[in-house]
């Protein structure tokens, strides 16, 4: 069965009128889910908070203490970078990187083979000392952690296939060992990071795989680096669990990407990802939700995802 992690504080952050990552990008994956008949199918993952000491595990006490400070004083803007905020940004975030642990220990618990967090604000530009983009903690790596250090997965494979390359996530574990990252994304494009010479350093060397793609890029160009690079890649790290930072913004027809990827890619992606899963991780899939600014389209095409997590036939 495939767990739902979904709560409704994340609308409450809203980084306001007329802003990409609006509330009503959770309606509309909500609403997706709903209209392909998928919703009353899946297995509701409790929400809860992620406690500080779950957060510590990504970012510096200072960036949280900081962070905290400036949303509860009602700063529009946070003072790391360009991430914009509300008062209810703070809870709304707290709660985002908390249903990403709670589907950890769903997972984990085998209460849900695999889970899809439908949350927000999104992470994966959140460095550990620094709010970037739309991203105030990075969600992502908040629950790789936390399979790390409370349930003893001693080897994580984040795969990232938002149009944006996922620079807090790199950043995170770029020297750990513990962690293959794998990214594809639209080059050049916000933030400017994600060469292929970015390969990882110390124990984490050659663990941090991007596979940078020009606008126009779609279902060959990246499920052509998933079965080139990420297969082979895989198969000699042997992850114990996979987490998808799953932005859909690299469909067709987003505002704010490039690529052409249809609601079926998304659907064979994730089959990949779970084919790796299947073999190496017990079928241990964790999906939480990045970008996708086109409302329709995102709730298209997290609905043809969610019912590849499913292992629906003929989704998407």
């Amino acid at each position: 069965m495939t767990g739902l992690a979904a709560d409704i504080l994340c609308l409450k952050h809203n980084p306001g009128f007329g802003h990409p990552e609006c509330p009503e990008r959770y309606e509309a994956v909500i609403a997706g889910l709903e209209e392909a008949g998928l919703a009353e199918r899946l297995a509701s993952i409790p929400a809860r908070d992620a406690t500080r000491a779950e957060l510590r595990r990504v970012h510096t006490s200072h960036y949280l203490d900081r962070t905290e400070r400036q949303i509860k004083e009602g700063v529009p803007e946070l003072s790391t970078g360009d991430t914009m905020v509300c008062e209810a940004s703070w809870d709304a975030a707290v709660r985002a990187a908390g249903l990403a642990v709670s589907a950890v220990d769903a997972v984990m618990a085998g209460r849900v083979e695999n889970a899809f967090c439908a949350v927000r604000p999104p992470g994966h530009h959140a460095t550990p000392d620094r709010g970037m983009g739309f991203c105030i903690f990075n969600n992502v790596a908040v629950a790789a952690r936390h399979a790390q250090e409370a349930h003893g997965i001693q080897r994580v494979l984040i795969v990232d296939w938002d149009v944006h390359h996922g620079n807090g996530t790199q950043d995170v574990f770029y020297e750990d060992g513990s962690v293959l990252f794998f990214s594809t994304h639209q080059w050049p494009l916000y933030p400017g990071t994600g060469r292929r010479n970015e390969r990882g350093t110390g124990a984490g060397s050659g663990l941090t795989i991007n596979c940078p793609l020009a606008a126009g890029a779609g279902r060959a160009q990246v499920l052509g680096a998933m079965r080139e690079e990420l297969e082979p890649a895989a198969e000699m790290f042997r992850p114990e669990m996979v987490l998808i930072s799953a932005g859909f913004d690299s469909r067709a027809g987003d505002p704010l990407g490039g690529f052409l990827l249809t609601d079926g890619d998304f659907a064979e992606m994730t089959r990949v990802v779970m084919g790796i899963a299947d073999r190496h991780a017990g079928g241990r899939v964790i999906s939480v939700l990045e970008g996708g600014y086109d409302l329709a389209g995102l709730g298209a095409a997290a609905a043809a995802h969610v019912g590849a997590l499913m292992r629906l036939e003929g989704v998407g």
